[in-house]
């Protein structure tokens, strides 16, 4: 899953989401990385491209690269994820998000008939406050998405 960037180059965020992703693929448990994401403030650079583009540059093939870069909030980078998925006839995938947000992202996933499963990015330190929030956050996400809400 994407998760900002800055000028081009990835927050730290994503940066171990695609450090993640990358140990999967080298493990070879992926034999695609899907980059999610599309631009944020700067409409120069989209979170999937500069993904690709940090991959590329750690040695993965450009034709191992999946691209999804018009999402902007995770119902629809998971929309069209599922998308790609179906046309390219897979039916699995490894999730690489962050801990808390990785429940949501399978629960979604499934619920189109894929099947997921989740691999959380190295976590570094999150306050005890601060990791309350983010998973309140998500739960109401889960929440919303179950009643119809696309967030």
């Amino acid at each position: 899953m994407g998760a900002a960037e800055y000028r081009g180059r990835p927050s730290p965020i994503l940066k171990l989401r695609l450090d993640q992703a990358l140990q999967l693929y080298r493990k070879k448990l992926a034999l695609y990385i899907m980059t999610t994401g599309g631009a944020g403030g700067d409409p120069s650079f989209t979170e999937g491209g500069v993904g690709r583009s940090y991959l590329i540059d750690r040695g993965v093939p450009a034709e191992s690269i999946i691209v999804e870069d018009h999402g902007d909030s995770t119902a629809m980078s998971l929309s069209a994820a599922t998308e790609i998925l179906r046309r390219m006839g897979l039916r699995s995938c490894i999730v690489v998000s962050d801990g808390y947000h990785i429940f949501r992202v399978k629960r979604m996933l499934q619920h189109e008939g894929l099947t997921a499963w989740g691999s959380p990015r190295e976590p570094g330190y999150v306050g005890p406050l601060k990791l309350w929030w983010l998973c309140f956050r998500q739960a109401i996400g889960y929440g919303l998405w179950r009643v119809g809400v696309r967030i």
